[in-house]
């Protein structure tokens, strides 16, 4: 892969040093990791961090990025989902992109809305899968939304609003954030809770199913200042009710890629055996390390830190033990692969800089910087890697810096 030269990431001026603290030890430069193709992978001074970074950017930009602002997917059939445009959005938010931002939010906006049969706009919500359709064209394959990705992008547009002061962004987050609420929100025993999707799809007559990866408190924070007419708080509230609630239904007290909230109980319970969703930990729950650790330094959570420290305990331990930790869990707290993944690694980073620093160092060391080489985690299409390691490496103080 040809070199590119590296620009300044103006997001990183503050904050870099948090990440190096984790990632970096005294003796760091005297004993850098070797990546996979036998090159050195360093991280040992701010500048080293910054370059790590914008070069990571500038691949991705390259790699995954086509030139209209579509993000690809080329580990499944080279489609575009929802979650990729808002995660470059967040990406390039973050490292000063309006460019890139302004391309990935309109090739949203032009080819992701969902719309009625005479072809009118019914939201400003994304439907999330966008690709090569049965017929050989290309274009929406299914039209239901997933609202992590919307949550992302409201986000995304918030901190775009305060980086550039361009009050559009802020306008169309806040029609956003209306949408949201009205069709991604439930009430239940006077409690508001997050559907991952529309209602017709995640809500059934005794049960609602939930993504606690979805669940992103800090961002509902930022809504509730806002958009103050809707009640974002209380979705703080059950964003850790069922945080809590889905690690006790795992022996490790990790969270679940899924969980269902009983409706006649109002007991949490794994979803239903014949379901499609999977009642374990894997790589949809991976985020919930990430969003809580972000909720943790962003706003000094003491429910976010309370969370991290008592549920990533038993990966501390193992890690400790084996210093290897294999990519999915059972409720029953076994391991149901014998391989591990460097996007968990990444997001448990995230949560390990909160809780313990020196956890995150080592997992950095050994796990992490082997992995990277030339601007690529991982392998060339792994693009769901590239997007977990960057934001899990991507000081959270810094993105504090652009908090309206």
């Amino acid at each position: 892969m040809p070199q590119y030269f590296l620009r300044t990431v103006s997001g990183l001026t503050v904050g870099a040093a948090l990440l190096l603290n984790a990632a970096c030890s005294t003796d760091r430069e005297s004993t850098p990791s070797q990546t996979n193709e036998g090159s050195i992978s360093l991280v040992s001074t701010e500048t080293d961090l910054e370059n790590l970074l914008s070069e990571s950017w500038q691949i991705y930009q390259q790699q995954f990025i086509q030139q209209d602002g579509r993000v690809i997917d080329f580990e499944a059939g080279d489609r575009t989902v929802s979650e990729g445009q808002a995660y470059a959005m967040i990406r390039a938010v973050l490292v000063d992109d309006q460019d890139t931002f302004d391309r990935t939010l309109n090739w949203a906006e032009d080819n992701l809305r969902r719309r009625n049969e005479d072809g009118e706009v019914i939201d400003q919500l994304w439907a999330w899968k966008w690709g090569q359709q049965d017929t050989g064209q290309w274009g929406l394959i299914d039209e239901n939304f997933a609202i992590d990705a919307d949550i992302d992008a409201v986000f995304a547009l918030i901190l775009a609003a305060e980086r550039w002061q361009n009050r559009s962004y802020l306008d169309l987050a806040k029609l956003k954030l209306i949408d949201i609420w009205n069709y991604s929100t439930v009430e239940f025993e006077s409690d508001r809770y997050l559907l991952p999707g529309p209602k017709s799809a995640f809500q059934k007559p005794d049960q609602i199913y939930l993504n606690p990866s979805y669940l992103a408190p800090y961002a509902f924070r930022l809504f509730a200042d806002i958009d103050p007419e809707r009640n974002w708080m209380q979705l703080v509230d059950t964003s850790y009710e069922i945080l809590e609630e889905s690690a006790s239904l795992s022996t490790l007290g990790l969270p679940g890629d899924w969980v269902a909230l009983n409706l006649n109980s109002g007991e949490f319970e794994p979803v239903p055996s014949d379901s499609l969703l999977k009642n374990q930990y894997g790589f949809d729950a991976y985020r919930v390390w990430w969003r809580i650790g972000w909720d943790a330094i962003l706003f000094d959570a003491d429910l976010a830190q309370r969370y991290l420290t008592d549920h990533l305990a038993p990966l501390q331990n193992l890690w400790e033990s084996e210093k290897s930790i294999p990519a999915e869990f059972d409720l029953n707290g076994n391991a149901l692969v014998e391989y591990d993944t460097i996007a968990q690694y990444a997001m448990l980073y995230a949560g390990f800089q909160v809780v313990d620093p020196a956890i995150a160092r080592d997992m950095y060391q050994r796990k992490i910087s082997p992995q990277y080489q030339a601007g690529i985690w991982d392998n060339p299409s792994a693009y769901y890697s590239q997007n977990l390691v960057w934001l899990g490496l991507y000081p959270p103080s810094d993105v504090e810096q652009l908090l309206p």
